[in-house]
């Protein structure tokens, strides 16, 4: 047992209530001990004015993390600063920049965040950091997003010498107007983007060029800004921040800040009795309603909770069950918790933010919206209500408590899912893991693709411009398709060509699909078009806020979604047909009877019906759908087996269809050990002879137009992932299959067939053959 705590004791009068210790949910508990800071002195070249105001606010040295980074930039260098969760990355960048404002009046300086909630926090900051000091009165700084009303942008944009904004409103707000800007850009002396482990997957790419579209824009009007990037977590720091910006840098890593002991416990809820679920699978308590009673029981012992939910129903749902709890438990406490997400206006999340700084809130249930460097100090606890995808966001959220130095506590709790499941019983594979790099591919062409047609629409693109982006090919393509017309001085766009809105920054190709309340004309939300099949299609249920509607009408040439308030009784599920046609091999390793590659393919799924299923999992019917096939270009990790090596290995032919499809379903669950995704950014396929290479064959695809790099990082790290999946599959305590090990929530198939144990046996037989 782990010695007295902060974080024991909080925990253990939370355990206090189960009834067997055998029966007790909690999996492991360590105790990172606490870590003593290191200081610096003020560097010379600090502005007096600068020095003073941070010695005023209690900062007499900084570390000397702080110092190292913040030289580099003074002395010209691109730097990422990689150090660990309230480290003070704030001060590293805003040394240079607050030095170079003071010195030169007419310098400006641009600030890039993933969220809103972490760019108002920010500008918050610099804003209290200067007030009243005259050497930064027409500093001016201000936010520029979706949030910001028309007058005030217009205003920033002639008088602010510090914009915070997004990558959203970088691309169409400011790039696309870079003429109006002019003034700003000739001046442009630093950029920060912060939080640069966020940037991954087809986010990442496209935020990468949008920053390479931003560094041409300033160096063409006569600057040449120099970038400083934050995160808290990330491998590799230089390199991640070098592929957004196609420049090099370097990394800041030696943390020198202090912080007080954390006691990290995992957790896995026990199971429901009497009920089971699909195929007749126990099904485990919800990690949601487990998060809502130890955020109440925190709340109660007086712990500030922040509870970490991955969805925004679900931390709607989270905080009010919390809140019903307290209601009868505490009833003085029940208006002292609340839920936090994206989606809301911004006047309730400045209230919210506000309120949860003064410890007016006790507890808040939230999504990621509060993960990324909100100045949220004084939290004695953290609950993270499933595992968010990456080891280097789980230490993001577990970094929002014991911002006092004092001691704190994370609980990790598992939901039903495979990988969950995993990470709680083999901790070492959590707590001593590093953290992932991040994955990125700004060539792919249905990303770069468009963003060439920006950068033309921005300024002509000449022969410098396409070999940085290394894009000679895709330009060619997009000169025969009429996009682009070649010129003496380079290329220009097409006449009434205006291609900036028709990127998505966040969630790639294709746009959004409006989902509307057909009674009230109320848009509810929206979906990205190449999911509205699946979650909005005639007859879905659709939940919002904690209402229930069911889709009438999808449209999708005008992308709209028409529904109507119901609570039904009942759930749906998609039913569609896939097929994969191999287009090219990029790579592959021939282990005897075994073969993985790393393919380009194109995916061709059909939506044919969806299963409407009672709450208690029992299928009520089947209704058939008439929709439209969806084509996928795209990049899939794959596997091939000899027939007679799976029979050797005692795997029948007739059971190769539930072999394979379990082991498929099993390793998407757990390719996020791997790669920095879930399983809801790729899909899969399983076949007993696949026409392109006539065997068994097993793919795991990105789920974007050209793929997001997720099944090259299953490539590389094969043995790893697949070895990993077999532990996961074996460990699990049910007899023939559950949504902990090989059932899988998006299964077009609804599940059938799946053999648990066979799959073993077939992921037995990879680790063996590729050893």
């Amino acid at each position: 047992m782990e010695r007295s705590t902060y974080g024991t004791e909080l925990l253990g009068r939370t355990l206090a209530g189960e009834t067997e210790p055998d029966e007790s949910p909690l999996t492991h508990l360590a105790v990172i001990p606490t870590r003593t800071a290191e200081f610096a002195p003020w560097p010379e070249w600090v502005h007096p004015a600068v020095r003073s105001a941070f010695v005023e606010r209690g900062i007499a040295r900084p570390w000397t993390h702080q110092v190292r980074a913040a030289e580099l930039a003074v002395a010209g260098r691109h730097v990422s600063i990689c150090t660990g969760t309230a480290s003070g990355k704030s001060l590293a960048y805003q040394l240079p920049i607050l030095t170079r404002f003071a010195q030169d009046p007419n310098a400006t300086a641009l600030y890039l965040s993933p969220t809103k909630a972490l760019g108002t926090d920010q500008l918050r900051s610099v804003a209290s950091l200067v007030a009243g000091l005259p050497e930064f009165s027409h500093l001016q700084p201000c936010m520029y997003d979706g949030d910001t009303e028309q007058e005030l942008r217009q205003w920033a944009r002639l008088h602010s010498r510090w914009i915070f904004t997004n990558p959203d409103m970088l691309h169409l707000g400011i790039n696309s107007t870079h003429a109006k800007w002019r003034q700003f850009f000739a001046r442009l002396t630093y950029i920060v983007v912060d939080e640069c482990h966020h940037y991954r997957g087809v986010f990442g790419s496209h935020t990468a060029l949008v920053l390479q579209r931003t560094l041409r824009l300033a160096r063409m009007y006569g600057a040449d800004p120099v970038v400083i990037g934050a995160s808290a977590t990330v491998a590799n720091p230089a390199q991640a921040l070098s592929r957004l910006i196609a420049d090099d840098v370097v990394a800041v890593t030696e943390d020198a800040s202090p912080h007080g002991e954390r006691t990290v416990a995992l957790w896995e809820p026990g199971f429901l009795e009497q009920t089971r679920g699909e195929h007749d699978a126990p099904v485990r308590r919800p990690a949601g309603a487990e998060a809502a009673r130890l955020l109440a029981d925190f709340v109660i012992e007086g712990a500030r909770t922040l509870c970490f939910v991955r969805s925004r129903r679900g931390t709607e749902v989270t905080a009010r069950k919390a809140q019903q709890l307290l209601a009868e438990a505490a009833p003085e406490l029940a208006d002292r918790v609340a839920a936090y997400r994206a989606g809301y206006l911004a006047d309730d999340r400045r209230r919210l933010e506000r309120a949860l700084a003064d410890g007016e809130l006790l507890g808040v249930a939230t999504t990621n919206a509060l993960e990324l460097g909100v100045d949220i100090s004084g939290l004695d606890a953290v609950i993270v209500a499933g595992y968010p995808g990456t080891v280097a966001s789980f230490w993001q959220q577990a970094g929002r408590a014991g911002r006092r130095g004092e001691g704190s506590l994370v609980v990790l709790i598992a939901r039903d899912d495979p990988l969950d499941t995993y990470l709680v019983h083999h901790p070492e594979a959590l707590l001593e893991r590093s953290v992932e790099a991040t994955v990125t591919d700004p060539h792919n062409p249905y990303v770069l693709g468009p963003h060439l047609l920006c950068a033309a629409t921005e300024a002509p693109l000449t022969e410098r411009d396409v070999t940085a982006f290394g894009a000679h090919d895709l330009v060619e393509e997009l000169v025969a398709d009429g996009l682009l017309r070649r010129r003496k001085a380079g290329w220009y766009p097409a006449p009434g060509l205006d291609p900036h809105g028709e990127i998505d920054i966040r969630g790639g190709a294709g746009g959004q699909v409006l989902i509307v309340d057909s009674t009230t004309a109320r848009l509810l939300g929206t979906v990205d078009s190449g999911r509205a099949k699946r979650s909005v299609h005639p007859g879905a249920v659709y939940l919002h806020q904690g209402e229930s509607f069911v889709v009438d009408e999808l449209d999708l040439h005008d992308s709209l979604a028409l529904a109507h308030p119901e609570e039904p009784d009942w759930t749906t599920s998609v039913r569609e047909t896939s097929d994969i046609e191999i287009v090219r091999t990029l790579d592959a390793r021939n282990f005897g009877p075994l073969t993985v590659a790393f393919v380009e393919v194109v995916v061709t799924d059909q939506v044919t019906g969806y299963l409407r299923k009672a709450l208690s999992g029992e299928i009520l019917d089947s209704v058939p759908l008439d929709m439209p096939e969806e084509v996928l270009p795209t990049r899939a990790v794959m596997y091939t087996l000899e027939p007679e090596t799976l029979i050797a290995a005692g795997v029948a032919p007739d059971k190769f269809p539930g072999a394979l499809h379990a082991a498929e379903h099993a390793a998407i669950g757990m390719l996020g050990l791997v790669a920095t995704c879930d399983r809801w950014d790729i899909g899969g396929l399983s076949t007993n002879a696949h026409s392109g290479t006539g065997l068994p064959t097993v793919f795991v695809y990105d789920g974007y137009p050209g793929g997001a790099g997720f099944a090259e990082r299953g490539f590389e790290a094969f043995a790893a992932w697949i070895g990993a999946t077999a532990d996961a599959v074996a460990a699990c305590a049910c007899r023939a299959g559950c949504p902990s090990c090989v059932q899988s929530p998006k299964c077009g198939n609804g599940n059938e067939p799946l053999d648990k144990e066979m799959a073993l046996k077939v992921l037995r037989l990879l680790g063996r053959l590729h050893d």
